[in-house]
């Protein structure tokens, strides 16, 4: 079947923007050729530095002849509405079909030829591509990421006629703007197409190009007997700055190796999109860097190299005088300055928001092993890196200039270490903190992060999550689980929020002509309390401030224990749990993260069985008999009965196996053996079974009637232990 394949070559496109651009132009031409009829064997998109191409195989050459029936009104309905649905479907009254008395009308249309649609979609999509920036050049109206130079549309080897802006189409493409031939290329199909780009230097698939800088690049650096050190996000980016890159070794002055390897690196990239290099036999990086040239030079690219070692000198000189001025000034100047900071209108500077987490950190230590003394010092450093004159210029370098400054300025590995860590994880595939100190000021800070923006009402919703609220619980709930943390999240939380005064202060404030009369500052725990005279009466604010701290954190600690258990189910989802035994196990109201995580998993191991599911569904049924008497009235309390005249097999059986059962849970639970509670759960299988089999509920007799019920009480409770089972799917 015939091919179809278009080109829109350009100006450079942005690298950053090139992938989003092939997946664009891959959705907006397939959902119209789909909502016209017409499907495909492959379609396949390709995005460079100068070009956007789409190959689509096996499409028709027309669309499908279509017919469609829509609905009107009712044949008694009033002519107004007739002549409506007339004029609506360019129809006639007698054209009509009428059914169970509702008149039809059915359309009929011609299939189009593929050309015409194609000539119209690509219009379309060219007007209306969702760039994110865009400009307009000549005199036209066009808008593009930049300037358009020409089309090309073949379908079926011909081309497709259409005229935007000026730009007509045609079969012609271009090849390298240096290496290429300098002639226009006519093509064909697509195989003629990618083998002239080829020819003329111009690798189509970007997958080809960040091979051909892998390879040439390793090997370069290994004549050498050196490596490359590895940056996929760099590879990303530089793929798409070359139609044929081809990287070349240089060498840089090894003075520079004196700054921290991060801040090398990172100039590099940033910069100058360089690629490191490293000497295996030694620890760090060697005095060389890696650029990706989209030309082959004459001279095996030692020009090209020099130019770019002095360019990279430049560059590294402004780096080292940061280091430099930095060192000059040091932490207590820029832990000066974050009081002049604004972390948040509503939650106070930097300043301030340093001395929340050093208490909240000092809190922590002694739960995770940590020093408090050290944890705390940590903790008072960790943000005045963000005033240096490094991190100002480099920002992804916050934290790991903080740590280097720490160690210069002669504190323990262990305070610069949590300087330098205690943003992590900063995503999923970023590493979790594990020294103590460090551990104690990672959660500090993402919990007074957490806490603060909730307590503010600015919380993450579907689609927005402007503070990275969500990353900031996953790291919390990371830093506990692969750290073993046995601590009360809600604790914890608790003591973040009392930190938290001068926000719940602030509102009150705002809330009320009366309570703008006072402040209320916290600073590392302590608050301080003004009266002002309101009508020549003193008002004292203490009362007023513990009242609204009171209802606040009443408000706002099961709402950060809710998120906290929602990141638990992405965190368990992903490792292939259900969500629902997460809000079962949550639902006894436990706090600790990595005892729920162990109980949810023997849950699932023990639902996973046949008698887990048996007794889920005994359960259920248990359950719904209680939750309709309950709604009678209270259901019946105390001990179970046996021995009694006439009393069934299965209903003694059951009473014992459930006295046994909540023995056995109850000691399993105690030592935290959560498979043993579910081993012994699983016993009760069988006699609920035989009681639900043997045994009527609701007896005429009332005496065997209120046992019976007590018996299915106790074993909702005694299965209440392990989980709430009410709120398992299934």
């Amino acid at each position: 079947m015939p091919q179809l394949l278009l080109e829109i070559f350009s100006e450079e496109i942005p690298a950053r923007m090139q992938q989003g651009a092939a997946r664009d132009l891959q959705r907006m031409v397939s959902d119209r050729l789909k909502a016209a009829g017409l499907t495909w064997e492959a379609l396949t998109t390709y995005a460079g530095p100068r070009r956007l191409t789409l190959v689509i195989d096996g499409l028709p050459t027309a669309t499908p002849d279509r017919e469609e029936e829509v609905k009107g009104p009712r044949a008694s309905a009033p002519e107004q509405a007739l002549e409506g649905f007339l004029r609506k479907t360019g129809l006639t009254r007698d054209q009509l079909t009428e059914r169970d008395g509702v008149l039809f009308a059915i359309l009929s249309s011609k299939g189009r030829a593929t050309t015409d649609l194609v000539a119209e979609t690509v219009d379309q999509v060219v007007r209306t591509f969702p760039w994110p920036k865009s400009m307009r050049w000549g005199s036209g109206t066009l808008r593009w990421v930049r300037p358009i130079k020409r089309i090309l549309c073949l379908f079926d080897g011909k081309v497709v006629p259409f005229e935007i802006d000026g730009i007509q189409s045609d079969a012609i493409t271009e090849g390298h703007r240096f290496l290429g031939s300098g002639e226009l290329l006519r093509v064909s199909d697509f195989v003629d197409y990618r083998t002239q780009l080829e020819k003329n230097f111009v690798l189509l698939d970007v997958a080809d190009r960040k091979l051909r800088i892998l390879e040439q690049a390793k090997a370069a650096c290994a004549a050498r007997g050196l490596a490359l050190v590895d940056d996929d996000g760099l590879l990303d980016e530089v793929a798409g700055l070359a139609e044929w890159p081809t990287p070349i070794l240089g060498d840089m002055d090894p003075q520079f190796l004196a700054l921290p390897p991060e801040v090398v690196r990172l100039s590099m990239k940033v910069h100058q999109k360089y690629f490191a290099v490293r000497d295996p036999s030694k620890d760090g990086l060697a005095p060389n860097f890696l650029v990706v040239a989209n030309v082959e030079a004459t001279d095996g690219g030692k020009a090209l190299a020099a130019g770019n070692s002095r360019v990279l000198s430049a560059r590294l000189n402004d780096a080292r005088f940061f280091w430099d001025e930095d060192q000059k000034v040091g932490f207590d100047a820029w832990n000066a300055k974050l009081s002049g900071v604004t972390f948040h209108a509503k939650l106070g500077t930097l300043a301030e928001r340093v001395e929340r987490i050093a208490a909240l950190a000092r809190e922590i230590a002694p739960l995770v092993g940590a020093d408090a003394d050290e944890a705390e010092t940590a903790a008072r450093l960790s943000k005045a890196d963000l005033l240096s004159g490094m991190v100002s210029e480099f920002p992804e370098l916050q934290g790991i200039m903080g740590g280097y400054y720490a160690r210069l300025a002669g504190h323990s590995d262990a305070i610069a270490d949590a300087v330098r860590d205690h943003y992590k994880p900063q995503g999923p595939a970023d590493t979790v903190p594990t020294a103590p100190v460090t551990v104690a000021v990672a959660l500090a800070d993402k919990l007074d992060t957490l806490v603060g923006f909730f307590a503010i009402d600015e919380k993450p919703t579907g689609s927005k999550d402007p503070f990275a609220l969500r990353r900031s619980g996953l790291g919390v709930i990371g830093t506990a689980l692969d750290n073993n943390l046995r601590l009360s999240a809600e604790a914890v939380i608790r003591i973040a929020l009392g930190l938290q005064g001068n926000v719940f202060a602030r509102e009150v404030r705002d809330g009320s002509d009366l309570s703008r009369q006072w402040e209320v500052r916290d600073v590392n725990g302590a608050r301080t309390f003004w009266s002002y005279a309101i009508d020549g009466a003193e008002v004292e604010a203490r009362a007023k401030l513990e009242a609204s701290r009171g209802v606040a954190q009443a408000e706002i600690t099961p709402q950060v224990m809710a998120f906290l258990a929602d990141r638990l189910k992405v965190r368990l989802r992903d490792q292939g749990q259900r969500h629902d035994l997460v809000d079962a196990v949550f639902a006894l109201g436990d706090d600790d993260l990595v005892r729920i995580v162990r109980r949810v998993e023997a849950l699932a191991a023990f639902l996973a069985t046949d008698d887990g599911a048996n007794l889920l569904a005994g359960y259920k049924r248990a359950s719904n008999i209680l939750r309709a008497e309950e709604k009678k009235g209270s259901l019946p309390t105390g001990m179970v009965q046996t021995g009694l005249p006439n009393q069934p097999e299965a209903e003694t059986t059951l009473a014992f196996a459930v006295g046994a059962a909540r023995t056995a849970v109850e000691a399993a639970l105690e030592t935290e053996d959560f498979a043993a509670a579910m081993t012994a759960l699983a016993r009760l299988r069988a006699p609920v079974d035989r009681f639900f089999d043997d045994v009527l509920v609701n007896s005429d007799i009332p005496a065997e009637r209120e046992n019976r019920l007590k018996l299915l009480g106790q074993v909702r409770d005694v299965m209440g232990q392990v989980a709430d089972f009410g709120q398992i799917a299934g």
